[in-house]
């Protein structure tokens, strides 16, 4: 079996996202075009250049097939190293690798042709005013956020809980619960400093209202002898006393995500929420003055 070149490798790269749930990390991105293709092992470990690092050619071909694809518009990826399929993706459609690799090309000829300044500025408002916008900008964005994960269907339900655990530091990530998994939703593993690693099962609920004790409970009952810790996520909010089963001495331990956090956190993570930064600029007049 010959070495694939990186055009080779983007449908595959693009089928190995779409089998993953339609996002993925670099590594499980690479393991599983390395099983989908049936890469022999005298393939997947030829080193790039051995003297400076230990990339092997696969792996910086799958990183070339992962750019173009990016440029041409079917993937994105985040600071974090998580690539996700986009919306111009299809499932079925056919890919012309050819024309990806023309149109990325010519695009970045022109690209280098041209130098765009783009520039905002924004008046000073007194302060007071200030923290009114800001108040009314923080209530509606949560309000419109909180409406669509409501409306959101549930595999793509699955798929945000999927991303959002991977953007969160998350490996090895699986939705299980349509297997009837006990009221288990999925699974991963969460690795601290690369050195220690933790199972951990999620369940996740879209709901308007509040999570009692009794389904923290009935998730504990779940996830015994399946994991080291709990996760457990909702649109809606937990009852005191659903935190307090959550932390009750001598049981698995249970970490709550409710509505308001989930939304926080899709914030920082930029999963579907976009902080736009306004530049300000003001002119020192005392500054010309003492010239």
């Amino acid at each position: 079996m010959q070495m694939p070149t990186y055009d080779q490798l983007m449908i595959p790269t693009l089928n190995a996202l779409e089998a993953l749930g339609g996002s993925g990390s670099i590594e499980e991105i690479a393991n599983t075009v390395i099983q989908a293709l049936n890469l022999p092992e005298n393939i997947t470990s030829q080193l790039l250049n051995p003297e400076k690092s230990s990339q092997t050619i696969v792996e910086n071909r799958l990183g070339w097939a992962r750019t173009y694809l990016k440029k041409y518009g079917l993937l994105d990826n985040s600071e974090r190293g998580v690539w996700t399929l986009t919306q111009k993706f299809q499932s079925g459609q056919k890919i012309d690798t050819d024309a990806i690799v023309l149109s990325v090309r010519d695009e970045y000829f022109a690209q280098t042709k041209k130098k765009q300044t783009h520039q905002t500025i924004k008046k000073d408002i007194p302060s007071s005013i200030a923290e009114e916008i800001e108040e009314e900008i923080e209530a509606g964005w949560k309000e419109t956020l909180h409406r669509k994960l409501l409306q959101m269907k549930p595999d793509a339900f699955e798929r945000l809980a999927m991303r959002f655990l991977r953007e969160s530091g998350f490996v090895q990530v699986e939705v299980t619960g349509r297997s009837g998994d006990g009221g288990i939703d999925g699974k991963g593993i969460i690795k601290l400093q690369n050195v220690l690693s933790y199972h951990v099962v999620f369940q996740c609920k879209r709901y308007k209202g509040s999570i009692g004790s009794g389904a923290i409970r009935d998730f504990r009952g779940a996830m015994i002898g399946r994991a080291d810790k709990g996760l457990f996520i909702t649109t809606g909010t937990f009852t005191r006393d659903a935190i307090q089963e959550a932390t009750r001495d001598g049981t698995s331990p249970i970490d709550l995500i409710d509505g308001d956090s989930l939304m926080e956190m899709l914030k920082q993570l930029g999963l579907g929420v976009h902080v736009r930064m306004v530049e300000e600029v003001e002119v020192d007049a005392a500054w010309f003055e003492g010239l």
